[in-house]
């Protein structure tokens, strides 16, 4: 149980889009600084969404400008369309991901696109991708997440073979990492590993990432599922924060913390200070005004000293 585990921080982007509390751009730009001091080295730091539809995310190209470029640290940024992607492109992003839906329900309401309208957007993309290839500048790297894939708060249950079929035509496309997300927090460990297979199956080149809300207390249990499933790459968020404005009642993902005490004592290596991590979460909790329901942010780490 040593192999490296890379967690994805995704509290300046997942975490803080459903908070109540907006923060300035200078304040979420602080929050990557802090965590990158903790251990992060992979941040989505920002969502290049309309200001009109999630305030929180207002000022995604200030936050960006706040945070120069550095080696060995990937800063990125969510988009959901092509006009997203070339917001994306003015700023100093390191990795673009496209969000995607696993059902017409969620894709129709959080993008207004429809599954088979989301692949062609990310078709889209890609070509563009292509023809800006050698033109000054250098191109972030891509990857894509697919939300709802173990239920849908529109379309209901989500089968194996649902996601096995969008997982296949989103690495046809040349999409090397590919993040299958619990939205919703509906999974249980049996069928992370059933659908982590019938990914693996339907894409064995590409990089899974899992991502998983804690809405009904069994997100620690699906990434435990998943890494014994053979998985080396999962999102998570400082303090336990988040949710998603257009999934009716999700709570927060699993908490960043919270993982990495898990992950450490079992002998994995993530890479992180514990007690730093903590402590950017109980500040985040207090910068938005209520505390982090993380398990950790309230007890600590064990052993003490």
């Amino acid at each position: 149980m040593s192999r490296p585990i890379t967690i994805v921080e995704v509290g300046p982007r997942d975490g803080l889009q459903n908070e109540k509390a907006i923060l300035e751009p200078a304040v979420r730009a602080d929050l990557v600084r802090r965590l990158e001091a903790a251990g992060a080295r992979r941040i989505e730091a920002v969502s290049f969404v309309h200001p009109k539809y999630v305030p929180q995310m207002a000022g995604a190209e200030e936050v960006m400008a706040a945070l120069p470029h550095e080696t060995g640290r990937s800063r990125i940024g969510l988009v959901l369309n092509g006009k997203g992607y070339d917001r994306a492109l003015g700023t100093a992003v390191d990795e673009v991901n496209v969000a995607m839906s696993a059902t017409d329900g969620f894709g129709l309401k959080n993008q207004g696109l429809s599954v088979d309208q989301q692949v062609q957007m990310l078709a889209d993309i890609i070509a563009g991708r292509a023809n800006a290839a050698g033109q000054p500048g250098a191109t972030p790297a891509l990857s894509a997440t697919l939300s709802c894939v173990w239920g849908c708060p529109f379309d209901g249950e989500v089968s194996a073979g649902q996601v096995a079929d969008l997982v296949g035509r989103i690495a046809e496309l040349g999409v090397a990492e590919i993040a299958l997300a619990d939205t919703i927090g509906a999974g249980d460990p049996w069928a992370v590993t059933r659908k982590v297979e019938a990914a693996r199956a339907a894409a064995p080149d590409a990089v899974l990432r899992l991502h998983f809300h804690d809405t009904r207390n069994t997100g620690l249990a699906n990434a435990y599922a998943g890494i014994e499933a053979g998985v080396t790459v999962l999102d998570a968020s400082v303090g336990g924060i988040g949710g998603c404005p257009f999934a009716p009642g999700a709570t927060g993902n699993i908490a960043t913390e919270d993982l990495v005490y898990m992950l450490e004592r079992a002998g994995f290596d993530t890479g992180y200070d514990l007690d730093a991590l903590i402590g950017t979460a109980r500040w985040i909790g207090e910068t938005i005004g209520r505390p982090a329901p993380s398990a950790l942010s309230r007890a600590g780490g064990w052993p003490k000293g």
